[in-house]
């Protein structure tokens, strides 16, 4: 029997705490059990990005809902907004703002890289009228991270949003968007929130909250304002994911038991000791600037290592785009511990013999992820 793993960024292993809720029978949504229950998840989400703030809204969507979310409420056709585009999320960001008529500026990077700080200035100067700066936190396609918070202090007196992406970033990094200044942050659940896909989350700011109202473009489903007002009651406009959102609940209880500040740290250990423990093996980190969500590396048969560390039980995800056949991005998202982590290192050392046929990298990787590790626990 082959027990299968998921080291894929999103979806990925739920804890059993949480899968026990999602297997409770349903509740409904218009009854005060449910109601107190949504409050209450509110708060702790409060908890989780240390603010006290009500603007935040659950949809029963995708993470892309909430981008697109984030579009029509807060922008209005012909605002003109500077896209950080260095992978398939960024192309996303590129792609809504164009549906819905707003003129972007784009800052293009290849695949990998990560954006230049001083390209954001020199923009924002030949561009005073931006109202809007969109970008991904961890980019997903391409493990790499953008400096969310230099970006935040670029933005911080200026009358622009910065609007980011932090998917696979909300429950890895210690994000407190208020002290970062981030204006709209989007997350979904299926990342390091550890629940099912479904579930989108729209947080924004004071600053955020004024441009509301001024916006041109019309939405229906996707209304903040509409939502807003229902969920700091308990309730939603329309149906919520309601198994989703009782989940939540858990496995934000999860995260604040072991702390943003404490979780963090340990994403911050996986990230170092998979890279170092890889690059023992002679495997290219493919970012420059690896994001802490995941690690993604370089090899020419890519595909034919995840072939065969699935065959060992162990899924990951492999590169999109022109990099399909190139990458092998391993998560580090979910429910999953240290030892988890080793047993990858492991079988990658046992594919990569089966692939070259080289013996010399067996037990090569795995005495310096355990020496790692030990630091660590020291610590």
């Amino acid at each position: 029997m082959k027990k299968e793993r998921l080291f894929t960024p999103g979806p990925v292993e739920i804890p059993p705490r949480v899968l026990k809720v999602l297997s409770e029978p349903i509740i409904h949504h218009r009854t005060k059990e449910f109601q107190e229950k949504f409050l209450q998840t509110r708060e702790l989400f409060k908890r989780l990005i240390n603010s006290k703030s009500e603007n935040f809204v659950f949809f029963a969507s995708s993470g892309t809902g909430a981008m697109e979310s984030a579009i029509v409420n807060f922008f209005s056709a012909g605002d003109k907004v500077l896209v950080i585009n260095a992978g398939k999320f960024g192309e996303r960001w590129k792609e809504i703002s164009e549906k819905y008529g707003l003129e972007v500026i784009e800052l293009k990077y290849p695949w990998g890289k990560a954006v230049k700080i001083e390209d954001i200035k020199i923009n924002l100067e030949k561009h005073p009228d931006i109202k809007g700066i969109l970008f991904q936190i961890s980019e997903t396609s391409t493990g790499v991270e953008h400096d969310y918070k230099a970006i935040g202090e670029i933005a911080k007196e200026k009358d622009l949003l910065v609007v980011a992406d932090a998917i696979t970033a909300l429950g890895v990094y210690n994000l407190q968007p208020e002290r970062d200044g981030i204006d709209i942050l989007v997350g979904g659940s299926q990342k390091a929130l550890m629940l099912p896909p479904g579930l989108a989350i729209l947080w924004f700011s004071e600053k955020a909250l004024r441009k509301l109202k001024t916006g041109n473009i019309s939405k229906y489903y996707f209304d903040v304002e509409k939502e807003l007002k229902k969920q700091i009651k308990g309730s939603t406009a329309y149906t919520p994911a309601i198994n989703l959102i009782l989940a939540l609940k858990e496995s934000l209880e999860i995260l604040l038991e072991e702390g943003m500040e404490n979780i963090e740290k340990r994403y911050r250990f996986l990230s170092s000791a998979m890279q170092t423990a890889l690059k023992e093996l002679g495997l290219k980190i493919f970012p420059e600037k690896p994001a802490i969500s995941l690690t993604a590396f370089e090899h020419e048969q890519a595909e034919e290592i995840r072939k065969k560390l699935l065959q060992l039980g162990i899924r990951t995800a492999g590169g999109q785009e022109h990099l399909k056949g190139r990458l092998v991005r391993i998560s580090h998202m979910g429910y999953l511990d240290l030892l988890d982590f080793l047993s990858v290192i492991s079988a990658l050392e046992v594919v990569l013999v089966q692939i070259t046929g080289n013996y010399r990298t067996l037990g090569k990787a795995t005495p310096v992820f355990q020496k790692e590790l030990l630091n660590f626990l020291k610590n």
